[in-house]
């Protein structure tokens, strides 16, 4: 048996959006937008993760001399 998955709402947006060709230059900044904008909530996210276990950079320093 086959399981069918949905679309999800991002996909139909994108699928409105997008429901004719544009010249690769434009795809590339599509992407590059999409990328920045998850990139940035990544970011946020851990900072707040950061901020919440009061973090410094020394915890960093000894997590990358960890083996």
């Amino acid at each position: 048996m086959v399981e069918q998955h949905s679309i999800t709402n991002v996909q139909l947006e994108l699928l409105k959006i997008y429901s004719r060709d544009i010249p690769d230059d434009e795809l590339f900044e599509v992407k590059n937008m999409l990328a920045k904008y998850f990139a940035g909530k990544a970011v946020k996210a851990a900072n707040k993760v950061w901020d919440e276990k009061n973090l410094t950079n020394d915890d960093m320093n000894e997590w990358l001399d960890e083996e």
